[in-house]
């Protein structure tokens, strides 16, 4: 789901609130992408890198360290180490799917090749753990060690689950926490850590990222089959055609009658996609009222985000966060 929107304020509010210390990361992230010997490195970092996006979690992280006080110069290093993380798997991702397409320009892969992007992905993965352990905290050092094994662990599930009906909603669940929330949470905890506050604010600053991201995802998957393409910068029905069983079909799964779960037995599992089938997988999740379920969990899992940070506080980079909660969200309200 993209953020580039103008009427995404609490991300626009964030990005003023933290500009010299995003400064700082981008300088920082510029520095440790480089490279004496292969210069295609930086080409490839570059070029997912500096294609314009948000950097949503890094400020995540920045946004946890400020608002729990910290002053000192770690988390500079933290963030940037959360970005390359993510930029890492993109690199991965890109491959894995076969993508030609990210942020609207065509992906690494495509523009050099498969083996340099996991080559370069390999390396930034490095280059963050680097990072890591300059902050000279060991327990930093295993949030984001756990959170790289647990993205790619969700990744590997996904591999199994995305295709199968018998993939239930906690699968799903998994899943999401592997390949999104993982990151978003180790984001916001490490800066709690960081800053060396209570085990009870850094447990809700953890409890945050994860519902955040969840509600992320669940909005991702949801606007796949009604957004508008021009917002999200992706066709409706992507994710169908692409036999990914996200959440909407999983629910519109469980309610199926035999005709329908033969529809959706050929259609995903098998492959077997026909003229009108993206109508007909429209007409059943709104039959089986799947699409406005998704909706009631994603704005679950925001409200979860804002109670999370009932734990910390008050101030203007709380409520930031919690409008930024709001805003996930907002699309599907």
């Amino acid at each position: 789901m993209s953020l580039d929107q103008p009427s995404a304020k609490p991300h626009d509010r964030l990005v003023a609130a933290l500009a010299s210390e995003m400064e700082a990361v981008n300088v920082l992230i510029r520095d440790r992408m480089a490279s004496e010997h292969a210069p295609r490195i930086p080409e490839v970092t570059a070029h997912l890198v500096e294609a314009g996006g948000k950097r949503l979690r890094p400020m995540l992280t920045l946004a946890a360290a400020r608002m729990c006080g910290y002053e000192g110069p770690y988390h500079i290093h933290l963030a940037a180490t959360v970005e390359f993380i993510h930029t890492a798997t993109l690199l991965h991702d890109d491959v894995v799917d076969e993508s030609r397409q990210r942020r609207g320009r065509p992906t690494a892969n495509l523009l050099w090749d498969n083996k340099s992007s996991v080559l370069v992905g390999d390396y930034l993965f490095a280059r963050a753990f680097q990072l890591m352990v300059e902050t000279g905290s060991v327990r930093v050092l295993d949030i984001l060690a756990n959170a790289s094994a647990t993205i790619a662990e969700g990744e590997v599930l996904q591999l199994s689950a995305a295709q199968d009906l018998r993939t239930d909603e906690s699968i799903y669940l998994k899943v999401v926490r592997g390949k999104t929330a993982a990151l978003f949470s180790a984001a916001t905890e490490v800066g709690g850590v960081i800053a060396g506050r209570p085990e009870d604010e850094i447990r809700a600053l953890f409890d945050y990222g994860d519902a955040l991201g969840i509600a992320f995802q669940i909005v991702d998957d949801l606007l796949d089959y009604q957004g508008d393409s021009n917002a999200t910068g992706k066709n409706v029905g992507d994710d169908f055609r692409e036999r990914k069983l996200t959440l909407p079909v999983i629910k519109a799964v469980a309610a199926a009658d035999a005709d329908a779960r033969a529809f959706w037995s050929r259609t995903i599992e098998k492959g077997k996609q026909e003229d009108g089938d993206l109508d007909t997988a429209l007409s059943l999740l709104n039959r089986h009222g799947a699409l406005e379920a998704t909706r009631e969990d994603a704005l679950g899992w925001s409200e979860k985000a804002k109670t999370a940070l009932a734990h910390l506080p008050e101030s203007d980079l709380r409520q930031m966060l919690i409008d930024l909660a709001d805003y996930v969200v907002a699309r599907v309200s």
